[in-house]
């Protein structure tokens, strides 16, 4: 499969590419990223349609351009899921994390068997406070291994498809970012490692264009 010869264009190519990448959601999750801003915009725009489409599942998007701060984080999440109002804090109760791990359903539709975070334009909150980005980057992995390694309550599939450009592709880069590591733990060992007991976070990087073909 070959992308269209007008670079300009950033097309797709003939052959259907979505089912190949939800194929590498089943193991990982998937921080992509591209130069072209076109790129990423039909990419993520295809992505979220295809995903939204599968049986009992749910697609959690994020506006990056609107997440700079955890105010702008928080904001979006507690409308995307029908939990308490969110505290403005990553853990204890109320927090962002008791947020992820929360699981609804509703009269004449089946429980969701997975969960899809779709990060647009995760670029933003990179540059505007990166170690907050790892934080919730951290916690969003942390909630989806617990769910799947630890948790006895029915398998709730989560995973994070990271979107952005060249800011996102430097923060892949450093392996003490959330991409690569855990984030430490000011008592010790990095707390997801302890409770989940991998390493490392189970992530796939990639440049969008190679995802076509």
């Amino acid at each position: 499969m070959s992308l269209l010869s007008r670079p300009d264009e950033h097309a797709f190519g003939a052959i259907d590419w979505q089912p190949e990448v939800m194929a590498r959601l089943d193991d990982t999750h998937l921080a992509t990223w591209s130069p072209h801003a076109l790129m990423r915009t039909r990419f993520a725009a295809s992505l979220q349609q295809f995903l939204g489409a599968q049986p009992d599942t749910e697609v959690c998007n994020f506006y990056g351009r609107y997440v700079t701060d955890l105010e702008g984080f928080c904001h979006q999440l507690e409308r995307m899921l029908p939990a308490p109002p969110l505290r403005r804090q990553i853990d204890g109760p109320r927090g962002v994390t008791e947020s992820l791990r929360s699981r609804h359903s509703f009269r004449g539709r089946s429980v969701a068997r997975q969960r899809f975070y779709v990060w647009h334009d995760a670029d933003h909150l990179i540059e505007a406070d990166r170690s907050l980005f790892g934080a919730l980057v951290d916690a969003l992995m942390g909630v989806a291994a617990e769910a799947e390694y630890v948790s006895d309550d029915l398998l709730l599939i989560q995973r994070c498809v990271f979107i952005g450009g060249s800011a996102l592709q430097a923060y892949a880069d450093d392996a003490k970012g959330q991409f690569c590591s855990w984030r430490p733990d000011e008592f010790g060992a990095p707390f997801w490692a302890v409770v989940t007991g991998l390493e490392t976070p189970p992530v796939q990087v990639a440049e969008i264009a190679s995802l076509f073909g």
